[in-house]
Order: structure tokens, then C-alpha cells, then sequence
């Protein structure tokens, strides 16, 4: 999981969660949710606002702020309103999970399970849609699209610095005001080896060809 972004005009701060049982932490639905949230739109949320895009209570919303606030990933922020209420925003700009081990994987698989959500709320919204008659619009961009590519560690830094330097071109500059038509859309990225080994590919010998 990683939301970098460098497109706001802000000092960027990194958060970046490297403990083990920092990462098992974050293996609930509602705390993934929070820390996408908070992290890409850099607004602040009270626990009652969060619950409620969680489908949590407030008091059980507030329990996971509090456990998140613990491993630095979310902090309070200042009250402009009610005092009585609590806010929350993220503890930084940038939000990266690194672990070269299993202890992410729960992580990985609360993701994907977020991303067949939003796959299925969006094809059931479509399908009401068209069972109550509403008129045809144009489609949202839906795109879910895999390669295989062979790449040298270089090659995947400059990768993804390119990949997240394009999206940040699109995130908003003030996060408070949002363009007319403009759709809220989810985004994911990943990057991962494929390990499988595949018949007939030989790896260049980067000593060149023998001599004959």
C-alpha cells in the first residue's frame, strides 16, 4: 500500500510503516479505509464522519483512530467547530507500507477485497440504473489491466517515480474544492514479482555473449 503524492503545493512528509505488528495492525477494513481517506484527500474527519463511510460506530471508529494514532499514522487535529468532537487528520502527506515479508499480506488481501467493493457496488448502481429507466450516460472509466514486464531494479524505481508523478498531476490543489462534474474514483497500483518460472526464457549473461 502506497499513496505518495507530489502534485499539492505542501511539504511533503513520508509516513512509513516498517514493524511488523504495525502492519498486522492495520489489517482491518476500517483502519485502511481511514488511512486512505485522511491521506489522499489531507482533510481532517471526525470519528462520526469516518463511521459512517465504514459502517462502524462512533465509539468503535474512535477505538481504531486511537490505535492508529499509536503507530503515528493519524494524529488529532485542530477543532474549528464543536470542541466536543474530536478531529482527525493524517499524520503526514505520503502514506507507504514496507515489509519484505508475509506480516503484509493481510494487508494485501483487505485491499483487493475493498477493490471487489467497489467493483460491485459501482455494476450494481449501473444495473439499477438501467432496470429503473434512467437515461444513458457515458461510462465511467472502469480499468482493470495486468502486463508482465522483465525490469531491472532501476527500472522499477523509475517506474513507479513515474507512475505516482503522473497521478499526482491530477490530485487536487486545494482538496476543499472539488470540480464540477469530477467523479471520486479509486486507484490502484501494484508492482510485485512473478516468480514463476517460464520455459524457454534465459536470463542475459551479464558477463555478454562467450567468446568463441
Amino acid at each position: 500500500m502506497n499513496t505518495e503524492s507530489a502534485g499539492r503545493q505542501r511539504p511533503e512528509k513520508k509516513v512509513e510503516i516498517t514493524d511488523p505488528k504495525a502492519i498486522r495492525a492495520l489489517a482491518h477494513a476500517a483502519r485502511l479505509e481511514v488511512i486512505s481517506e485522511l491521506y489522499s484527500t489531507q482533510i481532517s474527519r471526525t470519528a462520526t464522519e469516518l463511521a459512517a463511510q465504514t459502517g462502524l460506530t462512533p465509539s468503535a471508529m474512535s477505538y481504531h483512530l486511537r490505535a492508529l494514532q499509536k503507530w503515528g499514522i493519524v494524529v488529532p487535529a485542530p477543532t474549528a467547530g464543536d470542541a466536543r468532537e474530536r478531529r482527525w487528520k493524517a499524520a503526514g502527506t505520503d502514506f507507504a507500507i514496507n515489509s519484505g515479508g508475509e506480516a503484509a499480506n493481510p494487508v494485501v488481501d483487505l485491499e483487493l477485497d475493498a477493490f471487489r467493493r467497489r467493483a460491485a457496488a459501482y455494476a450494481r448502481t449501473r444495473d439499477e440504473r438501467r432496470r429503473a429507466g434512467a437515461p444513458a450516460e457515458a461510462p465511467t472509466a472502469v480499468v482493470l489491466a495486468s502486463d508482465l514486464l522483465y525490469l531491472t531494479r532501476e527500472q522499477q524505481a523509475e517506474l513507479n517515480r513515474r507512475l505516482f508523478a503522473l497521478l499526482s498531476e491530477y490530485e487536487l490543489d486545494d482538496p476543499h474544492r472539488i470540480p464540477a462534474g469530477a467523479e471520486r474514483m479509486a486507484a490502484m497500483w501494484s508492482l510485485i514479482p512473478d516468480d514463476r518460472t517460464v520455459a524457454g526464457s534465459v536470463p542475459e549473461d551479464p558477463s555478454g555473449p562467450a567468446e568463441t
